[in-house]
């Protein structure tokens, strides 16, 4: 699938999202887009793509002649919550940079088992196996669990973008280095720790190192998270607010004892 055919596809519906227009469409002024896809976002002037991608981590220190450069040839699309933005099996030679909101990358089976393999908030990437050459994982979808912007940019844009700027492939090679450590260390939670210990572990990292306290999510999103069922983390949110870790609202979690979760992240039993 080339860059225009992505484009003109995105934003299948899974399921029905809240808030998102019926026939699947999502244009700049809250109308839907003609094609029922994503809309291109007619409001980004390239002087705001180029604040949007210098923000960007391995963007860093590239001279403005360069981000101009970028602004001119990437695209800035937006998608509501709970659509799809790459579904497992498509092919795709695009890079996606994440401007605002999360994305969730989920591996499903085909009975429909879920598991969220990852969570990613703004100002970062993914869909980076286009840098190698390789199709998004087979088995592997992105979902905006967010309103999200994201700008899409070739792979042919960012093969010449790593040989005049090395230090951008270094950049990103670190970023995919962290995410493979940070999926083996959630393999090895799955192995050796209780639910309880997975999800408390789960709201820190969703919660991030901020003052943040109030997580948007939901109990089945959870669920996906920590690889169990959703009655499961009913239970357990129930049991961390009673001791006075949490406070629950709908399709939120509010922090109240980050040390207490931290202490249950570390728990064994």
């Amino acid at each position: 699938m080339r860059l225009g055919q992505l484009l003109n596809a995105w934003g299948k519906v899974r399921g029905t999202a809240p808030g998102a227009a019926p026939d699947g469409g999502a244009a700049p002024d809250g109308g839907a887009a003609p094609d029922g896809g994503a809309a291109p976002d007619g409001r980004a002037t390239g002087g705001v793509k180029e604040q949007y991608l210098s923000a960007i981590d391995v963007f860093r220190d590239l001279p403005k002649s360069e981000m101009e450069r970028l602004a001119k040839v990437t695209r800035m699309v937006t998608t509501p919550r709970g659509r799809t933005i790459f579904r497992a099996g498509d092919a795709s030679d695009t890079l996606f940079l994440l401007k605002k909101g999360r994305v969730q990358i989920v591996r499903e089976t085909t009975d429909g088992k879920r598991l969220v393999t990852a969570v990613l908030g703004p100002e970062t990437f993914f869909g980076e196996m286009a840098l190698v050459g390789q199709r998004f994982p087979q088995d592997s979808t992105a979902e905006a669990l967010d309103d999200a912007t994201v700008c899409v940019m070739s792979r042919l844009d960012v093969e010449r973008l790593v040989m005049e700027h090395p230090k951008v492939g270094l950049r990103f090679m670190e970023r995919v280095g962290a995410r493979l450590a940070e999926t083996q260390a959630m393999l090895e939670e799955f192995a050796f720790k209780p639910v309880a210990a997975r999800l408390a572990g789960v709201l820190l990292r969703l919660a991030g190192e901020g003052d943040r306290q109030v997580i948007e999510v939901s109990h089945q999103e959870l669920a996906d998270m920590v690889a169990t069922y959703r009655e499961t983390v009913t239970v357990t949110l129930h049991d961390f607010r009673e001791r006075g870790l949490v406070d629950l609202g709908r399709r939120s979690v509010t922090m109240l004892d980050r040390a207490g979760l931290e202490a249950q992240a570390e728990a064994e039993e």
